[in-house]
């Protein structure tokens, strides 16, 4: 089968950084589908999995998590999907990745794709889905009834833009989004956003403006080194922190004085672990595709670049590597 992977990690200026590739084709067994790929979207996981793990000598290895497909074959142990059922998922961070054309996931973290999108749009979904979700419902415990100040730095990119949705449809929170530039800025506030203000400026005086200081929530997506002395400033008393993006350190003494907590989010968690809740991944893409079916979320989808390939697979790592990007990078067919 065709696939795209890599042997060493490169810089993505090298033209070896990714490379089109033929592997076996794997075979279903236990709770695992065999999926047939039909589009991916690409995540700042890859890149940081591409710019830090060192295949063994001689082995490829496949980047790739969100994807949608056709099921080609399933395990003996499956009991929730059959063969020809279309389905999205983000898949699992110590198993081969997406970026070929078959590809096997464990059900339990597997759903059925909103009937409403095609197989790009989909794609583009599940990981930042799972990461919003999780941080919203199991990390920040909030619900319908949830009120307050919800400020989501770095909102334009794929969880962000997310993010923005399900705290709209299923809490009562306020959402403040950050933005730099036009464009992103009006993209958050398609979403949704109540509030924009631009990280790039001092937070504090422009939530101060609004009359949006003492943030009960807040959710840092990226750069959290460079905001954690701001947010120590503008978060309120007993107020709760969200990260997943990977400071050189995270020093949060300073929070103490306010009993602060601070909450780690991988999505991979439940699927690195198998632990016993692993199927809530499945529960939760389920419950986002009826969302997505009933016009309540759209896609997050903002670039299409084309076939699943080394060549475009380059592009879309460049792009993210660059900070730029907004929403999701999809790729479609081999």
């Amino acid at each position: 089968m065709k696939a795209v992977g890599y042997q060493k990690s490169l810089p993505v200026t090298d033209k070896n950084v990714l490379l089109d590739i033929e592997l076996p084709k794997p075979e279903a067994a236990g709770r695992d589908l065999l999926v047939k790929v039909e589009s991916i979207s690409v995540n700042p996981v890859d890149t940081k999995i591409r710019k830090r793990v060192q295949p063994e000598h001689g082995s490829y290895q496949v980047l790739g998590w969100d994807a949608a497909g056709t099921v080609e074959s399933v395990g003996g142990d499956v009991t929730l999907f059959k063969p020809g059922d279309k389905v999205w998922y983000a898949g699992a961070i110590n198993r081969p990745g997406s970026n070929s054309e078959y590809h096997l996931v464990d059900e339990r973290i597997v759903a059925l794709k909103p009937e409403s999108l095609d197989f790009a749009q989909a794609a583009a979904l599940p990981l930042t889905s799972i990461t919003a979700w999780e941080i919203l419902f199991d990390r920040l415990l909030l619900a319908k009834e949830s009120k307050g100040k919800l400020l989501i730095i770095g909102a334009a990119g794929g969880v962000g833009s997310i993010m923005i949705q399900l705290a709209k449809s299923l809490t009562s929170l306020d959402v403040i989004a950050t933005a730099s530039r036009e464009e992103s800025r009006a993209w958050v506030t398609s979403l949704g956003a109540d509030y924009v203000i631009d990280h790039s400026q001092p937070l504090l005086p422009q939530l101060e403006s609004i009359n949006k200081s003492d943030i009960e929530y807040v959710v840092s997506l990226t750069h959290t080194g460079d905001y954690l002395s701001q947010i120590v400033d503008l978060i309120a008393p007993q107020g709760k922190l969200a990260l997943i993006d990977d400071p050189d350190v995270l020093d949060i003494m300073p929070f103490k004085r306010k009993s602060v907590s601070v909450h780690w989010e991988l999505m991979f968690t439940r699927s690195l672990f198998e632990t016993e809740d692993m199927i809530e991944q499945h529960k939760l893409l389920t419950s986002v595709a009826k969302m997505v079916d009933a016009g309540t979320i759209k896609t997050t989808l903002t670039n299409q670049y084309g076939l699943i390939c080394a060549e475009n697979l380059i592009r879309a790592h460049a792009l993210l590597e660059s900070d730029s990007s907004r929403g999701k990078i999809v790729l479609t067919g081999f």
